[in-house]
């Protein structure tokens, strides 16, 4: 069964930095690329940031560039965000995805397998 399950989100104040995981099982983690998109309330999800299978190639939205830093940890079959800087516009469920080919990594429609998501609120 494959599964994606993300942790360590939270409530936090703006300025400060939040580290997101996501545990990848029931498929193989190290073939596949990966990428975080989110959803605020009341918004369409969007793409967060994105990565080829080995960790190469890195892919943000202009809105998180220079704040977030994607990376994977094959051996752990483990997928990070770094999060720093953190806004009030941050605040959304935050997922994780997997997708077969490093093609395309920002279009969600492509991905295979998602999880059920983390909520992150930036607020003071």
């Amino acid at each position: 069964e494959v599964q994606l399950v993300e942790s360590g989100g939270g409530l936090v104040q703006p300025g400060v930095s939040l580290r997101l995981s996501c545990a990848a099982s029931g498929f193989t983690f190290s073939s596949y690329a990966m990428g975080w998109f989110r959803q605020a309330p009341g918004k369409e999800r969007e793409f967060v940031s994105g990565v080829n299978w080995n960790g190469v190639l890195e892919y943000y939205a202009d809105s998180v560039k220079g704040r977030f830093s994607i990376s994977r940890d094959n051996a752990k079959n483990r997928l990070y965000l770094q999060m720093s800087i953190l806004k009030s516009e941050d605040t959304a469920v935050y997922y994780c995805a997997a997708k077969e080919t490093s093609v395309g990594l920002t279009d969600m429609a492509g991905y295979d397998f998602w999880g059920q998501g983390t909520q992150v609120t930036v607020s003071s």
